[in-house]
């Protein structure tokens, strides 16, 4: 396993981070498989484990907090986020003081330790004045219940840049991390994201790296659909919006460059994203520890030059367009 530093700060994550948000805890069967899975990447060097308090209403907390209690702490680096309702009452969500105040406390009970090493403001709150939220995420820091703030989607680069004034007019702990997505196909943090994140030394941890499984090549042109596939979901509309005929297209000659290097389409498709300095990790959302096994080969794995021209050729739109599906 490889290790990056998150933007600028000190903090060392592993190239190679497991999500919780597709952890299923539907049954013992379930969690025994969820576990397995969480063992195997922390015996393989992963020491960034993601989640937050929105997934399975808090269940996802509760079970990677158990898992994980039988490693040190000193070893790991836990997540979680912050905004989605947690409750009925109409403070039960957001950014507001309030929220985040009562949020981080349930969401330390439920992993079972005395801080969170990355906080995250998992979407952007309209409702709410962004120096009341900054002003909260920094005083947990001097608190001592976080370590580093961040956040997720819907904060472009003005709302970054804009955030940045406001912590640099109050003093404010600095936020260190964003968590956007992006992958192959959704490209779109390259036209103003990624240049606010060097400009500040802020990092980045992706997440939905292949695409909700159209980058693991599992997905043929003229084939019917895996069985058991997301794309089988009736209600899982992202997958099947990005299965044009385009994409399809795409990934098989995509996989023909994975084939010569000696690897899977997966594997090629995280390695990817990790040839671009400014991120700190992908985090995958493994659901079996033969999954997980597969996708660790990334960590490490250099494209060759000559590859990555091919690869972006192949892609077909430069660095400041948006494409997804």
């Amino acid at each position: 396993m490889q290790y990056r530093n998150v933007g600028k700060s000190g903090l060392k994550v592993s190239e190679i981070a497991l999500g919780s948000w597709m952890t299923d805890l539907t049954g013992t069967e379930q969690e025994d498989v969820a576990r397995q899975t969480v063992r195997t990447a922390y015996e393989h060097g992963v020491n960034f484990f993601d989640c937050a308090d929105a997934y399975s209403g808090g269940a996802a907390e509760r079970f990677l907090g158990d898992t994980l209690a039988q490693y040190p702490r000193h070893e790991l680096v836990l997540s979680s986020k912050v905004y989605f309702p947690t409750g009925p009452g109409a403070n039960d969500r957001g950014l507001s003081r309030k929220h985040i105040v009562e949020s981080i406390d349930r969401t330390l009970r439920n992993m079972r330790t005395d801080y969170i090493d990355l906080y995250y403001c998992h979407r952007f709150d309209e409702t709410c004045d962004l120096t009341e939220t900054l002003r909260a995420l920094s005083d947990l820091v001097t608190q001592g219940k976080i370590l580093y703030y961040g956040v997720s989607e819907e904060w472009g680069g003005a709302r970054l840049e804009e955030s940045q004034r406001i912590i640099e007019r109050y003093g404010l702990h600095p936020m260190t991390v964003i968590q956007p997505q992006y992958n192959m196909v959704d490209r779109y943090i390259e036209h103003e994201i990624m240049g606010v994140c060097r400009k500040y030394g802020i990092g980045i941890t992706t997440f939905s790296p292949l695409a909700q499984g159209l980058l693991t090549g599992k997905y043929r042109k003229g084939e019917p659909l895996p069985a058991g596939s997301r794309a089988t979901w009736q209600a899982d509309r992202q997958i099947n919006a990005l299965l044009t005929d385009d994409n399809l297209d795409k990934v098989e000659r995509l996989s023909a460059i994975a084939d010569e290097l000696g690897v899977s389409m997966a594997v090629l498709a995280l390695a990817w994203i990790l040839q671009h300095r400014e991120i700190s990790c992908v985090i995958v959302g493994a659901s079996r520890p033969s999954q997980l096994e597969s996708n660790l080969a990334a960590a490490g794995f250099e494209i060759p030059a000559d590859a990555m021209a091919r690869i972006e050729d192949i892609l077909g739109f430069t660095r400041f367009e948006r494409h997804v599906g």
